[in-house]
């Protein structure tokens, strides 16, 4: 049989060979695999349709053949002593059977397999899955979703229903495990026993989950929940032989433990009755802060802050394009000044600049605070390009008018990124500019002196440039979020909502050249949507006498 292989097939392969891997770090990349497994259960059933032909055809040749051996096994002698039965006898055995064998070996699923096997080398791999469970629990910790929300897919702003089987669950806990992370490892294998447990049938046991979860919570310091699990394991499978070294292992620490219990203590190793485990700390100083505005909880906009807040036309100090059709320009935010613009690119020229955008897109990388090399990092999960004036005509006419509305030359910035953010997409808080040595001094103070230690040897980023720091960020929203995907400022206590067709603007250096360490901020976890944005960073120079120079450290 001749394989084939749809020509729309191959159309995608042209389109997912450039965006290997990672899909789950771009929402828009990811659309590509909805398009290739539709493509592919097309041709699943393509091969269904030929083998429901052959059975076809393998059916009726067996009635016809159950018939005619009923008359003939009744009287052989009889039957065969017709000539032309005896001659079809023959016939039939010698070619007809033969040719029903040739049938039945035909291998019907070549065609199928074939584009099945082209196509896997496009698929996601492990990292894509191991990625795609870190997002989900990302989302799950940053807006206190439990497993069970998460499960039944009750999310805000969803237009579509989708539920985790307990399978599905499974897959979580034990991605969380292989990664050592047995916090969240806990709370899924219990959402995957609360769902066998309702009688959802899986092909996941509970002894399965079992195994995972007692040992998941004995690396938590829970030995007395660990034994109990184990032996509700060995109730199940008597002979697991792990569960067994366990049980014994369990027993002595928990022994050893009685022994060192003073006589107002309670024993090491003992969890709180209700086996509530609290998350551990990681890295981030700030992450209650960041997680909270992420949630619109804790925004530090009060009254008296809020009157300072006014809205305006702006026509960029009276710039001569902006006469006659200024922007709508809205406070956000006091001190530092951040403003928002509406109606900044329309509907047309967003889409354009995301298929322009879209075939480059390659996952985002930040700058070795130590070395100065782009690298990829797990706190920055998005895909973005970066866009020439002669790509098309709408990127060098978003670039002219990004100028007329700060009054600030293009000549020196760097060229319009575009970004969009993958599952649970994110960029925890950071600084827009390079923390140059000169400004270690600026902020060493309380909870100061961990970014300080980060950033003391940190390379001058920009030198190569030639071009001064990132003087001044302008931020434009490409789409609508249904839920998440804030933008928020964790010192300020600032949350900033994304809106289609807006953007924000703020300096990133006070006029003295020195960093505003106030800007520093993140870009918030996408719970439901699709997160589009493109930027474009003024530097330092030739903004000499756009913007002045202050006359203090602190203007």
């Amino acid at each position: 049989m001749k394989l084939q292989v749809p020509v729309l097939l191959v159309a995608w392969f042209g389109v997912l060979g450039c965006v290997q891997a990672e899909f789950f770090t771009s929402i828009g990349h990811m659309t590509d695999l909805i398009y290739a497994e539709k493509d592919l259960v097309q041709s699943l059933k393509e091969y269904i349709l030929v083998e429901e032909a052959k059975l076809s055809k393998i059916k009726s040749w067996a009635s016809k053949m159950e018939a005619l051996t009923s008359k003939s096994a009744a009287d052989p002698e009889g039957y065969l002593a017709h000539p032309v039965n005896a001659y079809k006898l023959v016939k039939r055995l010698n070619t007809e059977w033969s040719t029903l064998e040739d049938l039945v070996l035909q291998d019907s699923a070549a065609g199928f397999i074939a584009n099945l096997s082209v196509q896997r080398q496009f698929f996601p791999t492990d990292e894509d899955e191991t990625g795609a469970a870190k997002a989900l629990m990302r989302l799950q910790d940053t807006y206190k979703l439990d497993p069970d929300t998460i499960s039944k897919g009750e999310l805000p702003g969803t237009k579509y229903e989708a539920v985790m089987s307990a399978d599905d669950c499974f897959g979580m806990g034990r991605s969380a495990y292989n990664e050592g992370d047995y916090y969240h490892t806990v709370l899924w294998m219990e959402q995957v026993l609360k769902q066998l447990d309702a009688g959802e049938e899986a092909v996941t046991t509970k002894a399965q989950v079992l195994d995972y979860l007692s040992y998941a919570v004995f690396q938590l310091g829970d030995v007395r929940r660990a034994l109990e699990l184990t032996r509700r394991l060995l109730s199940l499978d008597p002979s697991h032989e792990r569960a067994g070294g366990n049980l014994r292992y369990f027993e002595q620490l928990l022994e050893e433990e009685r022994g060192k219990m003073a006589s107002n203590q309670t024993e090491a190793g003992q969890a709180p009755q209700d086996s509530i485990y609290e998350r551990p700390a990681d890295y981030l100083p700030e992450r209650d802060v960041y997680e909270s505005l992420c949630r619109g909880e804790g925004v530090k906009l009060t009254p008296k802050r809020q009157k300072r807040l006014f809205c305006r036309y702006h026509d960029g100090n009276r710039t001569p394009q902006l006469l006659i059709a200024p922007f709508k320009e809205e406070d956000e935010w006091d001190s530092p000044h951040i403003v928002r613009y509406y109606d900044v690119m329309s509907d047309e020229e967003i889409q354009r600049i995301k298929e322009i955008a879209k075939p480059k897109l390659a996952r985002a990388t930040v700058r070795d605070p130590k070395t100065g090399v782009l690298t990829v990092a797990s706190y920055r999960v998005s895909k973005s390009s970066w866009l020439e004036e002669d790509d098309d005509p709408v990127v060098a006419r978003v670039n002219r008018r990004m100028q007329h509305i700060t009054g600030l030359t293009v000549k020196t910035a760097e060229l319009l990124q575009v970004a969009n953010y993958g599952m649970g997409g994110q960029y925890e808080p950071h600084f827009d500019f390079s923390r140059r040595p000169f400004d270690s001094g600026l902020k060493t103070e309380g909870n100061r002196l961990a970014t300080f230690l980060n950033y003391n040897d940190e390379q001058d980023v920009f030198k190569h440039l030639g071009t001064g720091n990132r003087v001044a960020t302008f931020l434009n929203y490409m789409s609508d979020v249904e839920a998440g995907g804030a933008t928020v400022f964790p010192d300020l206590g600032a949350a900033i909502w994304p809106k289609k067709g807006t953007a924000v603007f703020w300096y990133n250096l006070l006029r003295s050249g020195e960093g505003d360490y106030r800007t520093r901020h993140a870009a918030c976890p996408v719970l439901v949507g699709c997160k589009w944005v493109s930027n474009k960073w003024f530097h330092e120079r030739g903004q000499e006498f756009l913007r002045p120079c202050g006359s203090t450290e602190v203007d």
